[in-house]
């Protein structure tokens, strides 16, 4: 499904206002306060559109969605938890820990493996690649908040561990960046956002 938008001399004060407010409404919205209602496909083919409108040196594009909907969660959710348990020593095994990876799978519409397929281009360093997944990520994210969506990006479970990878049908030299649990929010109000520190902390103004 392509969308096609005006080009940038077209764009509005109004825009910028509305790119604004939504930046700033983002926020991660926890599984439990998450619906498991199944979304249409249609929504779901815009969050993967816009995400791929991310910066990419080379056009590497090097972002991999893997989506688990319907009893495809479920199963994925006990490989995850089964990992778990064999990657685990006896003595550190948690069995709340193992029924939570199970669970989470399935208190979310959907859930996304984040990956990074690496490409061929040897003069692409993999910080830039990494880059742009997070950007193709928040691009998702933005969109979802848009779209009255909610989620959250996870980096819990086994992760970063190298037996997840086959688990997703990835090589060796790929990436698993997380997992990211979007569904309907559940949530009274919306939560309001906070920063420990102010935005002009984080720059420095060099001028002649």
């Amino acid at each position: 499904m392509e969308t096609h938008f005006p080009q940038q001399d077209t764009v509005q004060t109004q825009d910028l206002e509305i790119l604004s407010r939504l930046i700033r409404s983002r926020r991660s919205i926890f599984t439990e306060q998450l619906s498991d209602e199944r979304l249409p496909r249609e929504l779901l083919e815009t969050l993967f559109e816009n995400a791929h409108w991310a910066p990419t040196h080379g056009r590497t594009e090097p972002w991999h969605f893997i989506v688990y909907s319907g009893e495809a969660r479920a199963r994925f959710g006990q490989a995850h938890a089964e990992l778990y348990r064999s990657l685990t020593p006896e003595e550190a095994f948690k069995p709340e820990t193992f029924e939570k990876l199970r669970e989470r799978a399935i208190s979310c519409g959907h859930l996304i493996a984040l990956c990074l397929r690496r490409g061929d281009n040897p003069k692409i360093p993999v910080s830039e690649e990494l880059a742009a997944v997070a950007c193709a990520v928040q691009n998702l994210h933005l969109t979802a908040t848009a779209m009255g969506l909610a989620g959250y990006w996870s980096t819990g479970g086994m992760t970063y561990r190298e037996e997840m990878k086959p688990l997703l049908g990835l090589r060796p030299e790929d990436q698993v960046l997380g997992f990211f649990f979007l569904g309907r929010p559940r949530v009274a109000a919306w939560p309001e956002g906070r920063r420990k520190t102010r935005w002009e902390d984080h720059v420095q103004w060099i001028e002649a």
